[in-house]
């Protein structure tokens, strides 16, 4: 596995929040991986030039994205100007090229005016919807999900969002462990799934949290095949209450919320697994992350995935 470069393209306009997300996740030194990002903030203007609240930002100025391998761009203008001719030239050639592209929040619009999104699904932050899609109506648009990724290009909504987009790309990258490691560094769940809604209710609790109690729980029992009637009778409540009151603040429901977290520990057993003699069995690894069988395994693995378990093995096995 070797490292990955990755350009984070600033300008005036740049969204601080958007920028300093891509910086946690791309750019900052992580000495304990063997293979990781290499990251560059850069410009195709001189620079250096101010944003928002007096912000004054250099980077280093570039003319393409020659010895890139991923473009972030963490915000762009939602008012349609022209595009400077030496971007647009470089993103195109960038693309041609097969290489990756990641959009935080407004980011899109940039894509959407090199007409890089035609045909293509796509999405943003809620408020710029419409106006996204009057403008870019050959776009496959995507309401309300937290992210879109797929082949070469992910976009996600607006803010936080961005860091669920990232971790996803560093958990195709690098692996479940790299971004487990990653996301606990930022003190935030390892994976939301990009079709969840932007709009889930996570209220303080003035009380302990019951439902949150349960789902620690939970984890700690995934090879035990725990079913969702079990987790309502945990949480002491009725099976509907606790499927209404479970949607309303995961934005998913319980059978998909578990679904998720048995793929994920099987992503763990399965990079664990390769240096065992004899290595774990995908038969093994199925029951001991709760699925029925490897067939169960197999087929919600390739769902959220894309590959198959052995692929993936192969691939991330430390």
């Amino acid at each position: 596995m070797k490292n990955k470069n990755v350009a984070i393209l600033t300008h005036p306009d740049i969204a601080l929040f958007e920028l300093g997300c891509a910086t946690e996740l791309f750019a900052l030194p992580r000495p304990e991986f063997d293979a990781w990002y290499r990251a560059d903030v850069v410009s195709f203007e001189q620079s250096p030039f101010h944003t928002v609240a007096g912000v004054s930002i250099e980077a280093s100025f570039i003319k393409n994205l020659e010895g890139f391998d991923t473009l972030v761009i963490p915000s762009w203008p939602t008012h349609l100007n022209n595009v400077n001719a030496l971007i647009e030239t470089a993103i195109n050639a960038f693309y041609r090229r097969g290489g990756q592209i990641l959009t935080f929040c407004s980011g899109a619009f940039l894509l959407g005016q090199l007409g890089l999104l035609d045909g293509k699904m796509a999405t943003t932050h809620w408020r710029y919807e419409e106006r996204f899609k009057n403008a870019f109506p050959e776009c496959q648009y995507q309401s309300n999900v937290l992210y879109v990724l797929h082949e070469q290009i992910g976009c996600s909504a607006g803010s936080a969002a961005a860091i669920d987009l990232g971790l996803a790309v560093i958990r195709q990258d690098f692996g479940a462990h790299k971004a487990n490691s990653v996301a606990k560094r930022l003190v935030l769940s390892a994976h939301r799934k990009g079709g969840q809604s932007q709009f889930v209710e996570t209220p303080v609790q003035r009380r302990p949290n019951q439902l949150g109690e349960t789902l620690e729980w939970a984890i700690g029992q995934l090879a035990s095949h725990v079913s969702i009637n079990q987790l309502a009778k945990r949480a002491h409540m009725s099976r509907r209450t606790f499927d209404r009151l479970f949607r309303k603040q995961m934005g998913t429901s319980p059978q998909e919320w578990l679904i998720t977290q048995r793929i994920s520990l099987a992503q763990r057993l399965l990079e664990e697994s390769s240096n065992k003699e004899p290595p774990t069995t995908i038969d093994q690894i199925a029951d001991q992350s709760g699925f029925s069988s490897a067939i169960n395994l197999r087929h919600h693995f390739r769902k959220q995935l894309g590959i198959s378990p052995r692929q993936y093995r192969d691939s991330f096995g430390h």
